[in-house]
């Protein structure tokens, strides 16, 4: 029998034992701030914008961001750090905490720059950090440039990850970066380490913004909107310089020069550094390239046919659409040349479950991810051979060109429907709540789910029920809704139950 008591471990010298939760906290606090502190350096960037256009007048507004980050990041940094390794609940609220606060302290240069109301502003903020693309500017074309910059510039930071962002700018790797990057919903291993990868994913990134900038000029358009549209593109965002988007420019020739932008942006990226560094060139050996630009050749092919023999539309326009607009959708970037309500019903589902799926893991796409959907379907193939071969027999899970033995493919599809499952509910609630609480004239059930579902994915790809004169109950739904798809939903439930367990 063991006779030994639970003592309190004895306080150390100079230091007082914190509650657990209080712990957890100090553990996690000074990497926050670092992360807060590298998001204020980098929101001073539209002031260069600012001084070029001659917009001196919005430089105080425009500081608003950059002083919010730093003074939230000065504060957290200076908690001392306790000794220990972070909760994965702990990680998980923390990353939510973290694109909350991006949106709320973002909002703050629409609000004192264009005076839009403060809900709108965490709107459009929340938009531009997830790379959804909905907005609620009314005058996109009159706006300041520093304005417009700055939501660029959020969509192209928010691409690949607030916490992927300033983990490269870092420099320094830990557990507890780690478990951050991680609870982002980022699983990237092509590097030994966490710094190593995202630092790689940037340098990935910049080159792939710097080809997409020249690509797009040879449309003839100027170099301020080529490079707000390729920042917007290769994040899979969607927000435009002009209030009518692509369709200003009323150029074909642009359009199909967006589109490999918008494909680069949804590919794996550790493909780009295979090719770079390996000289390997896997796009058509890797499950999930292969997958994407199956699905971009049959949803062009059916919307198009659909836009022929159902709208009526004439077939060079409709190829136009058709190609557009599914690239748009399955990359989740939102830009349109078209108006989804103006099709008909089986072909806005077309892609409305384009939307839904998204782009590869690993990129900036939003979505359940076409790794989740080839996961699914190697899970299909193993149950069916398990019944071939018999329930006795050992019958190992191939995915990836690997084996996974045993109890594991239970385990791990079990983490990928998670988030499958979890997404089907949110835009089902979503969905009757909208219905219930916030119905507009002139839409139906199937205009609510497609805009739902556009959000969730972070899509940005809208029938015009997303505008500035939505109940502030709809807004704030649609917020919610940006903030958890970008998150895959667990951080956001995270954040929640903990906040309900401190109550």
């Amino acid at each position: 029998m063991d006779r030994r008591k639970n003592y309190p471990l004895p306080a150390l010298p100079g230091k007082k034992l914190l509650p657990a939760a209080d712990s957890q906290f100090a553990i996690i606090a000074p990497d926050l701030g670092l992360i807060f502190l590298f998001i204020a350096l980098a929101s001073c960037t539209p002031f260069l914008v600012g001084f070029w256009y001659g917009e001196i007048d919005l430089l105080l507004p425009m500081a608003s961001a950059p002083a919010g980050f730093g003074i939230l990041g000065i504060w957290l940094a200076s908690i001392p750090k306790a000794e220990g390794e972070a909760h994965l609940p702990v990680a998980l609220s923390a990353v939510a905490l973290i694109w909350l606060a991006a949106a709320l302290i973002g909002a703050l240069p629409y609000t004192l720059g264009l005076g839009m109301p403060y809900l709108d502003s965490v709107f459009e903020a929340m938009s531009g950090w997830t790379g959804t693309g909905f907005s609620l500017i009314p005058p996109v074309d009159t706006a300041p440039r520093m304005i417009l910059f700055w939501r660029s510039l959020t969509q192209w930071m928010g691409g690949l990850g607030i916490v992927a962002f300033t983990v490269a700018l870092a420099g320094r790797s830990g557990l507890t970066r780690f478990q951050l990057y991680r609870s982002e919903g980022r699983s990237e291993t092509f590097m030994p380490n966490v710094v190593a990868t995202a630092a790689e994913m940037w340098r990935i990134y910049l080159v792939l913004t710097a080809l997409g900038i020249g690509l797009v000029l040879l449309s003839g358009i100027p170099l301020w909107d080529a490079v707000n549209i390729v920042m917007t593109a290769i994040s899979t965002g969607g927000f435009a310089v002009h209030s009518t988007g692509i369709l200003y420019y009323e150029s074909p020739l642009l359009e199909m020069l967006v589109v490999p932008v918008m494909i680069a942006g949804a590919m794996p990226f550790k493909l780009y550094f295979l090719l770079y560094y390996r000289r390997s060139f896997g796009f058509f050996r890797d499950s999930q390239a292969i997958l994407l630009f199956v699905l971009i050749l049959a949803g062009c092919a059916v919307i198009t046919f659909d836009l022929v023999t159902i709208s009526a539309l004439a077939p060079a326009e409709a190829l136009r659409q058709g190609i557009f607009m599914t690239v748009s959708g399955i990359t989740c970037t939102g830009f349109q040349n078209a108006n989804p309500r103006d099709w008909y019903g089986a072909t806005v589902m077309v892609l409305t479950a384009l939307m839904l799926i998204g782009g590869s893991a690993g990129s900036t796409a939003g979505g359940i991810k076409l790794g989740r959907v080839i996961l699914a379907l190697d899970m299909l193939r193993w149950w069916l051979r398990r019944l071939h071969a018999g329930w006795r027999t050992i019958t190992p899970l191939r995915h990836e060109g690997r084996q996974i033995l045993e109890h594991l493919p239970e385990y791990e599809v079990s983490k990928s429907m998670l988030v499958v499952v979890l997404f089907t509910l949110v835009v089902a609630v979503a969905t009757l709540l909208l219905l219930h609480l916030a119905p507009q004239a002139g839409f139906d059930s199937a205009d609510v789910v497609f805009e739902v579902v556009s959000a969730i994915s972070n899509v940005g790809i809208s029938t015009g029920f997303v505008s500035p004169g939505m109940s502030p109950g709809a807004k704030w739904l649609f917020i919610i809704v940006m903030w958890a798809g970008r998150l895959e939903i667990v951080p956001v439930i995270a954040l929640v139950l903990g906040a309900s367990r401190r109550l």
